[in-house]
């Protein structure tokens, strides 16, 4: 069982108005387990995050972290959580360093990826941030990991199919 996931969302602008991205990151090997696109702030594409990284996974993680945003105080989010028997927790008040390993994900991402074209539709952001996510998982290597990928260190490893699909 894995212990503790976190989440954030962040902003992306579009050509014509915005979308949102939620991720979902495990945070012993800081793996993308799975992530969201929506043109809403709700919480429906944060919990169909959540629900996507237990079914890739296969499994139910102990404690779940958060910020204290709407999305995740929200009786969907909640119920979520509550019914598959995970703990809550909650970053204090505008305390960004508690979600710092997510903060760099969207950094890279953004100057990687997101930044370096101009995005017209959701269909065409959504394939860059699958490529870039994939990429991220399986192919990096990441020093605090001894220049390994997040997807090998994640223990014991996530079969190959699941793991491309995230």
């Amino acid at each position: 069982m894995d212990k503790v996931w976190y989440t954030d969302i962040t902003y992306i602008p579009m050509e014509k108005g915005h979308e949102y991205l939620a991720a979902i990151m495990y945070w012993k090997s800081r793996a993308v387990l799975s992530w969201e696109l929506s043109n809403t702030m709700d919480s429906g594409f944060c919990v169909r995050a959540l629900c996507n990284a237990m079914a890739l996974t296969g499994r139910k993680l102990k404690i779940f972290s958060t910020d204290q945003g709407s999305q995740f105080t929200g009786q969907d989010w909640i119920d979520e959580l509550k019914k598959n028997d995970i703990l809550i927790s909650m970053d204090g008040k505008g305390r960004w360093m508690d979600n710092v390993f997510i903060e760099r994900l969207w950094r890279s991402l953004k100057y990687e990826k997101i930044r370096l074209y101009s995005y017209n539709d959701m269909r065409e952001l959504r394939g860059h941030i699958r490529d870039w996510m994939q990429f991220y998982n399986n192919q990096r290597i990441h020093q605090h990991l001894d220049y390994t990928t997040l997807w090998s260190n994640y223990d014991p490893p996530l079969n190959h199919k699941a793991a491309k699909a995230a």
